[in-house]
């Protein structure tokens, strides 16, 4: 942690200089000396450092200024710092002022120049202020700062995005904190720029890329060679799994993720049938502790980098990034996973971030005190962010089409959901509306039996339904289905189609796709289980297959 500031101020450069000395022979090795030869100057001074994240124990300011005097910055000074004690220099005939500063500054104490010697006038009165403030001083939050508003979908992107990636982060909403508008001040940002980002170097960005934030807190976008003997393209489990077998055999790999490590999984609030950890384990957290293994074994993650097409030469696949470099490889497995599928209703496009999530948006848990919340979906993924969220929630509501969750969801969950009071599942509902001009306001829910409708007044609406591939970036390299699942194995020879375009005399591999030497594991392929553990398994086994691949190569 850097040392806290002692400040002083007086326009005389004589003083000035003479009282920093002062203070840096006492105090330098506890505290930083800054000094300003203004009100005003002190004032950017004292933004500077609130900017950088960093605090101030003590002002030392003389009274005597043209423009503003010392009673008149320290009342300022007071709004940036309130916690830092307050002392004025004076001369004697300014002593009614600095008495009545104590009431309207809230000064701590005066001081009459001159204060030579320093070890009787000065040192003892400014250490037994320095003693009472350290005593009551609690450190400051020293990581990213995030200022915006609760409804804006940039803002709800920027958290989902730090969550995702490990990066602690404060979360100040501009319309409720007073504190998050003086932010928003000393960095002179327009309201109509947010959401600000402020770092620990006192540096910002308003309205930033995920690409920005990226390269601000050292994330890794470029990969370090040109050629690997496997590029995973996808960091959920399946491409973890595989990334950490595949390097601990032997194998140069890369990992490269669109958005953070840990893919659908990583959102999940609680996974608890996942074999190893008997009280389950937040989908983050085994993300992180997957990432921290792969790393140990050599693996290079670029995130958030995005692949945009792949390309055969010969025995080598080429993949194009989105910032334009290319690597090449020998092979290639794909475990992109899928996405949640939007909700097409009238309305909801325009509130999605806004009141309207797509998955279990954990970075949103917070906003949903004393709130109704309802959820849509039957599988596991619903049924754990219900469970989650009812910790915070006043009311949570699950609204699933069929009449059943024993079909789509695990009998630990139901049993969880059912235990728990503040919890209702809707069956047969469906959103047919949602409504709110600048955030989530009310939905409208139809009863597929009866046909009635009911508009319900609430501010938030988790969507955690289907299953959509991410796989429009393959155009036409591999077969797909109709719903954009890859083929592979023994799939992708029942396809009379793609039997015939395969040339190779052997068989292909249980995971390889129509292409030699590009793989496919996890959610993304078709026939996959969609379970945590069964991603995992595949990724592992993917490279045995890889091994026998390249042998042949």
């Amino acid at each position: 942690m850097v040392n806290p500031v002692l400040l002083t101020v007086d326009d005389d450069p004589g003083v000035l200089r003479v009282i920093e000395r002062d203070l840096r022979h006492e105090y330098g090795n506890r505290f930083r000396i800054l000094r300003a030869d203004s009100g005003a100057n002190a004032l950017k001074v004292l933004q500077q450092v609130k900017l950088r994240n960093e605090t101030v124990a003590l002002c030392l300011v003389d009274q005597r200024m043209p423009q503003m005097s010392g009673v008149q910055f320290l009342e300022q000074a007071m709004q940036i710092f309130p916690s830092a004690k307050r002392v004025l220099l004076t001369a004697y005939a300014d002593t009614d002022a600095a008495v009545s500063a104590i009431n309207t500054a809230k000064i701590d104490y005066y001081l009459l120049k001159p204060w030579e010697p320093p070890q009787d006038l000065l040192y003892p009165v400014l250490s037994d202020l320095l003693d009472d403030w350290v005593s009551s001083y609690r450190p400051l939050f020293e990581g990213i700062r995030v200022i915006g508003s609760r409804w804006s979908p940039k803002s709800h992107h920027i958290k989902d995005f730090l969550a995702r990636n490990y990066v602690p982060y404060q979360w100040l909403d501009i319309e409720a904190e007073e504190e998050a508008r003086q932010w928003v001040s000393y960095a002179q940002c327009n309201t109509s720029h947010l959401p600000l980002i402020i770092c620990p170097d006192g540096s910002y960005l308003t309205q930033p890329t995920h690409a920005e934030i990226a390269e601000k807190i050292g994330l890794k976008m470029q990969a370090e060679m040109p050629f690997y003997d496997l590029v995973i393209v996808g960091a959920g489990p399946s491409g973890l799994a595989a990334a950490v077998y595949g390097a601990s055999e032997g194998l140069r790999t890369v990992l490269i993720e669109k958005e953070a490590p840990g893919g659908q999984a990583g959102t999940s609030s609680r996974i608890e049938n996942y074999l190893g950890f008997p009280q389950g384990i937040a989908g983050s957290e085994l993300a992180r502790r997957a990432v921290t293994q792969a790393k140990r074994f050599g693996v290079e993650i670029l995130s958030p980098q995005e692949v945009m097409e792949i390309r055969l030469q010969d025995s080598y696949r080429i993949i194009k990034l989105k910032d334009g470099t290319e690597l090449s490889c020998h092979a290639l497995l794909i475990a992109t996973g899928v996405s949640y599928r939007k909700l097409n209703v009238p309305g909801i496009e325009n509130l999605t971030g806004a009141g309207v999530y797509y998955g279990a948006a954990m970075t949103e848990a917070l906003s949903c005190q004393n709130e109704d919340v309802y959820i849509v979906g039957g599988a596991n993924s619903a049924g754990q962010a219900a469970v989650y969220i009812s910790k915070y929630a006043r009311h949570v509501n699950i609204l699933v089409r069929g009449d059943s969750l024993a079909t789509s969801m695990s009998k630990y969950l139901i049993d969880q959901i059912a235990a728990t009071n503040n919890i209702t599942v809707q069956f047969h509902s469906n959103i047919v509306q949602v409504h709110g001009q600048t955030n989530l306001e009310a939905i409208t829910i139809a009863n597929l039996k009866t046909n009635e409708k009911q508009t319900i007044p609430t501010k938030l609406l988790f969507i955690l339904i289907g299953a959509s591939p991410n796989t429009d970036w393959l155009g036409g390299i591999v077969e797909r289905d109709e719903q954009g699942f890859i083929l592979s194995g023994q799939s992708l020879m029942l396809n009379k189609q793609c039997s015939k375009a395969w040339k190779l005399d052997r068989q292909p591999f249980l995971l390889e796709s129509s292409v030699p030497g590009i793989f496919v594991a996890g959610d993304v392929r078709k026939g996959s289980v969609k379970r945590v553990a069964s991603g995992v398994g595949e990724g592992a086994i993917a490279i045995q297959f890889i091994h026998q691949y390249l042998s042949k190569v």
